[in-house]
């Protein structure tokens, strides 16, 4: 499964980075603006920042809602880096993006999706991620994690290639879960991929060789 982080904040891209197991961002305009990232000229000059840092992939969305302002920005982002992923929502117009980008050879992310219809139509069309968002499914008594084992099973099925992001990753047990299910990509915060380190046991064990070792010294 690859790691992805779920941030515009690039000293958190660069920790993650030297982790070594990071494999791409993904971004938003939420986001952005949370670090303080306003206006077309600075934010696209903030994607070229985090390619500059990672190595993978970089998810950059689209503001426009129809399908006209979807083309031209999209291609705007593509040409930034050749890591760019065009991040497109869950529309009548998205999906005709995706298809239009997916003939011009343009990688996308098909975002905002909460079904396994949704899922299936992005696929239909040609994206490379799809982004259910467990978290925001959650927070509405829904489970989460059971979409993603509803797209994966779907997928399988017809052997689609579109990879699933779990994205709205809270906590480091949805990762785990996304692991167990087949999540292709999961996104989320700092915290939930160095949640992965902890364990009592680990600290314990450490502690007591330490204390052995000094005993001998």
């Amino acid at each position: 499964m690859k790691f992805f982080i779920d941030t515009a904040n690039l000293a958190q891209i660069k920790e993650a980075q030297e982790l070594g197991v990071l494999d791409g961002v993904t971004t938003n305009p939420s986001l952005m603006a949370k670090e303080g990232i306003t206006g077309r000229n600075n934010i696209l000059k903030h994607y070229v920042d985090i390619c500059k840092i990672v190595d993978g992939d970089v998810s950059a969305e689209v503001i426009s809602t129809d399908l006209k302002g979807m083309i031209k920005e999209g291609e705007e982002l593509a040409e930034l880096n050749e890591q760019i992923v065009v991040k497109v929502p869950m529309i009548k117009d998205g999906i005709k993006a995706i298809k239009y980008f997916t003939d011009k050879g343009i990688r996308t992310n098909c975002t905002l999706v909460f079904s396994c219809g949704q899922a299936l139509l992005a696929a239909k069309a040609g994206a490379t991620y799809v982004s259910p968002f467990i978290g925001r499914l959650d927070d509405i008594s829904t489970d989460g994690l059971n979409l993603i084992s509803e797209i994966r099973h779907i997928y399988d099925n017809y052997d689609f290639q579109t990879q699933i992001l779990a994205a709205s990753v809270r906590h480091t047990m949805h990762v785990i879960d996304c692991a167990k299910l087949g999540a292709d990509v999961m996104t989320g915060p700092l915290s939930a991929i160095e949640g992965l380190l902890k364990h009592p046991l680990t600290d314990s064990g450490l502690a007591k060789f330490l204390e052995d070792y000094q005993k001998g010294n």
